[in-house]
This record gives structure tokens, C-alpha cells and sequence, in this order.
């Protein structure tokens, strides 16, 4: 060993528990086959499996490195406002999931993670209909063949808080999960099966991403896997089959709100008046889904309850 070697070596063992850019064990995880997966630096929160309280660095807690960073917690408070509705601004803290929310809330339309196929292998399951596509909490999902039990939230307000309205085409980043947020809190008095639909009006491009309107008519198919996928979604949570008349109403009138974020030009005008009273937020993408999933679980919490 060089002189420079060894003090290298010293240095190091000096460091006590030198932070990790990621956990490197796998972690064999319920529903997701016989095959080790190693975990991100976050763990999503799950429904149907409770996830183990990890570091920013990603380890987990009690593991190595275990006081570099402080604990990301998956407990989720969920917010109160007047006569128990949910407030139309995002006055909520972080991404805090209650652990019984599965049991508590989405019990009616909780179904078993083991339906979605391992990640190793596809043998011993029927043959699908076109590919497969992996989600954000890694799982797979067949949009050409999509089944209720194969969606989850968490996969959609991750992948809807990442894609920006208008193919990206703003003054700044706003996300299309901040646009069902902000048409979901102010249809909120509409009932909550009217602002659950309004949530999760987009919730389809978390699989078949946000074409463009002028775009959408012309891709052959298209229309027709989305509106698949969407009705597997409204199963999945209860929804009508079909989206209410003041859901696409609104969908429409918020264009006015949102040209505010285009450069001006002639044909805003026609849009003149029909504003729907929002304001956009422009959060960031881990914003946008923190208030996504609490207005989620705001609005199952008041269903369960029998809210109107």
C-alpha cells in the first residue's frame, strides 16, 4: 500500500457512516414477484403495502448511514377546514400519509397488488393485449389493456405532476396535476363525487401522457385507448362511467384562466369572460404532487364518511 493510499484509507475510516446516494440492498417487496428490487431514493406511499420510513439519502432508517439526513415520513394528515370540507388552498404539510388510509378510506375500491405482474417475468399469466409500460412505483401497466386493479394513485399523481399543460409550451412550469387540483377545489361544492371526477379528469395521460387538443383527434386510436384506460380508473375509485357535464364545463372555462401563462395572441380572445376564478399556483413538481395526493385522500376521507 502507498503512503497516499493509506492516508486515503485513514481519511475515510475517519468518516463516520459516510452518507449513501442510494440504497444498494434489494428489498424483496410484497406484489411485485420473487425478484429483489432495489428501491429509490423515495418510497411512495401505497395503498395497499406500507412502505418502511427511509432517509433522503435513501437509506433506510436503522441502516447504514442512518443519521445523515432526516426521516421521510409516509404518514398523512389529512387537512380539515370549515364544516369538514377541504380547503381551496394548499394549507397542507408535505406528503404525510396516514398508515390506514388503504383500510380507512379506499377500502371500496382497494384491490390486490398482487394482480400486477412481476417485474422478472410474464410467465404463467395471460397473454395481454400490446406492451407493457413500467410505472413510477414499479409496477407494469398495459394501456391498450388496462384493468382497474393495476392502477394506483400514487402512479398518477407522480406522472401528472411531472408533464406541463400545453406540451410544455408556458411561461413557466404548470403541471396538469396542479390543473385537476385547482378544478377539483373549486368544484368542491359541486359534492365530492363531482370533485373527485375533477381531480382525476386527466388521470389517463399518467398513461397515455397529455396530447395536445389539436393533436389528440388526428392520432388514430388514441381516443379510444384513453378512454379504456380512463374507464379502468373510474372503476378502480368509484367514479362514474361517465364525466360529469360541470367536470368538462369547467375543463373548458379554466383555459381562460390559464392563458395567463401563454404569450398573447388573437385567438385568447375568444375566450373572454369564461374564466373559471382560479389562480394558478405554478408549483413545482413535488409540490404539485403533495397537493394532488391530499386532496386525493381529502376527498376519500369525506366519501367514506358519507359526505354529499
Amino acid at each position: 500500500m502507498t503512503m497516499n493510499t493509506a492516508r486515503e484509507a485513514a481519511m475515510l475510516a475517519a468518516i463516520p457512516n459516510p452518507p449513501e446516494q442510494y440504497n444498494p440492498e434489494p428489498l424483496m417487496v410484497e406484489g411485485l414477484g420473487a425478484v429483489p428490487v432495489v428501491l429509490p431514493k423515495y418510497s411512495p406511499a401505497n395503498d395497499n403495502v406500507e412502505g418502511g420510513k427511509r432517509y433522503h439519502s435513501g437509506g433506510l432508517v436503522g441502516g447504514p448511514g442512518g443519521d445523515v439526513a432526516p426521516i421521510m415520513k409516509i404518514d398523512h394528515v389529512i387537512p380539515r377546514a370549515q364544516y369538514e370540507a377541504i380547503m381551496e388552498r394548499g394549507q397542507y404539510v408535505g406528503l404525510r400519509r396516514h398508515t390506514d388510509i388503504g383500510a380507512r378510506v379506499v377500502a371500496a375500491v382497494e384491490k390486490e397488488i398482487a394482480a400486477s405482474r412481476p417485474l422478472s417475468s410474464d410467465s404463467g399469466h395471460p397473454a395481454r393485449t400490446g406492451d407493457f409500460m413500467q410505472t413510477a412505483t414499479g409496477r407494469k401497466f398495459w394501456p391498450l389493456d388496462p384493468r382497474s386493479e393495476e392502477v394506483f394513485i400514487e402512479d398518477i399523481a407522480h406522472s401528472l405532476s411531472l408533464q406541463c399543460r400545453y406540451a410544455g409550451h408556458c411561461l413557466r412550469f404548470y403541471s396538469v396535476a396542479e390543473h385537476c387540483v385547482l378544478m377539483a377545489r373549486k368544484l368542491r361544492w359541486e359534492g365530492v363525487d363531482v370533485a373527485l371526477w375533477a381531480l382525476l379528469h386527466d388521470a389517463a395521460e399518467a398513461y397515455t401522457v397529455d396530447v395536445p387538443r389539436p393533436l389528440k383527434r388526428h392520432l388514430v386510436g388514441y381516443k379510444e385507448a384513453e378512454a379504456k384506460v380512463m374507464a379502468a380508473i373510474a372503476d378502480r375509485f368509484g367514479l362514474a362511467a361517465e364525466m360529469p357535464a360541470v367536470v368538462h364545463d369547467a375543463d373548458n372555462r379554466i383555459i381562460a384562466d390559464e392563458l395567463v401563462n401563454l404569450v398573447p395572441m388573437e385567438w385568447h380572445a375568444r375566450y373572454a369572460g369564461q374564466e373559471l376564478g382560479v389562480t394558478l399556483r405554478y408549483w413545482s413538481p413535488e409540490k404539485a404532487r403533495e397537493e394532488f395526493m391530499a386532496t386525493f385522500d381529502a376527498l376519500m376521507d369525506c366519501r367514506a364518511r358519507g359526505m354529499a
